[in-house]
């Protein structure tokens, strides 16, 4: 694996909103991409507040059954709680579920795939791809 995609990456390919995500995806193997628990957690969410619920958690399951799923274990809650410490201490804290998405990519040296570079670049050593630019 060498990539982690976070929600809003999810949510645009599978909304057919972003082409040049198409375009990468296109390029790398689904066996170099992971999604995380808390990426398919949110999207959930937004599935169940969905006009139509069901056709979304369709097409979000179709979408994730494709790549690895990685959960927040406790590998990752050590590097959250490294992440949370350091963000607080300079006064630019970011989301919990951000916190948790970077720390899994962190645990497992992937590359975080997300167009919310400005949140992200704040965690410390986190690599970075915006598949949008």
């Amino acid at each position: 694996m060498k990539y982690l995609l976070d929600t809003n990456t999810c949510i645009r390919y599978i909304n057919g909103r972003a082409p040049k995500i198409y375009d990468y995806m296109r390029a790398v193997a689904d066996s170099d991409i992971a999604i995380s628990t808390i990426t398919q957690a949110e999207m959930y969410a937004g599935s169940a507040k969905s006009q139509t619920p069901q056709q979304s958690r369709d097409k979000q399951d179709n979408f994730f059954v494709r790549f690895r799923s990685l959960t927040f274990d406790e590998g990752a809650a050590d590097a959250f709680g490294r992440i949370r410490a350091a963000l607080e201490s300079a006064g630019t804290p970011i989301g919990p579920y951000d916190m948790q998405i970077g720390a899994i990519a962190l645990v497992h040296n992937l590359i975080l795939v997300t167009h919310n570079v400005s949140e992200f670049q704040r965690i410390p050593v986190l690599q970075i791809e915006d598949w949008e630019v």
